[in-house]
């Protein structure tokens, strides 16, 4: 997770979104882990193999664990995805919290006026660590850092 040269940076996107007219084709162009939700096994082995060839060439992957912006005050599940390739190949995860959702809310392109604060976590070491772990080291953190961009105390 991180922020940083769109160029070098990839994120992990399902399948469908990749075949939508012209918003698709220019997704591709950043090089997406493109994903098949249907199968978990399928769609971690997936993650894994396309993760490890983007990270060994140097590029960020950009996991966003709870899949859309949350309501203020609201957290989603996090999905394993992003701990799972970091347990399996040693990368280092930092954790990012926004408050993005205060200003766009999901499932809306509605967009109101206001200032995007982000916060950037410690670097978490994922050597020898279960994927839950390592999840559950990053969700204790962005809770933490949501409480702090929800109440301006940042």
């Amino acid at each position: 997770m991180g922020i940083e040269n769109q160029s070098n940076s990839k994120s992990i996107e399902s399948n469908p979104l990749i075949l939508v007219a012209f918003f698709g084709w220019g997704l591709a162009l950043t090089q997406p882990i493109a994903i098949d939700r249907g199968s978990i096994r399928k769609g971690l082995k997936q993650i894994v193999e396309q993760g490890r060839q983007r990270l060994q060439t140097g590029r960020w992957v950009v996991v966003f664990p709870e899949g859309t912006r949350m309501a203020p005050r609201e957290h989603g599940r996090f999905g394993i995805g992003g701990a799972y390739l970091a347990s399996e190949t040693g990368y280092p995860v930092v954790p990012v919290a926004h408050n993005a959702g205060r200003y766009w809310p999901r499932r809306t392109f509605i967009k109101r006026p206001g200032t995007i604060r982000v916060m950037i976590g410690p670097v978490i070491d994922s050597r020898g660590r279960k994927p839950d772990e390592i999840n559950q080291s990053a969700e204790e953190w962005i809770k933490a850092a949501m409480v702090k961009l929800e109440c301006d105390c940042a």
